[in-house]
């Protein structure tokens, strides 16, 4: 599945931090609120803190593959924001993935 929309507007993200139901995990955190698009639009948070742009975009890569692999098992129709954490940065791949399929599996994500 491809993801058509990406959240880019600070005031859709801050909506989403304000009003969406989120999922802690030590790697990442997941906002989720539903929208009436039939499709879901995503958002990523990496903060400076975490590193130089090059581990920032590693980081957010990583987490767009890991969405991009779990799409077809996710339900459609939400806005998602990732952001992740410090441990993120070192993580391997699969407790990243791991983390982020638990957070889905507690917002009652996945199909």
């Amino acid at each position: 599945m491809k993801v058509r929309g990406t959240l880019k507007k600070n005031s859709d993200f801050r909506r989403l931090y304000a009003k969406g139901k989120s999922a802690v995990t030590p790697c990442l955190v997941l906002y989720a609120r539903r929208n009436k698009l039939g499709e879901n639009r995503l958002g990523y948070t990496v903060s400076a803190k975490l590193g130089h742009a090059v581990v920032r975009n590693r980081v957010r890569r990583r987490l767009r593959e890991i969405y991009r692999l779990n799409a077809p098992r996710l339900r459609q129709g939400y806005d998602l924001v990732v952001v992740a954490r410090a441990r993120a940065v070192g993580a391997p791949y699969r407790v990243l993935e791991a983390a982020f399929l638990r957070a889905c599996e507690s917002l009652e994500l996945t199909l």
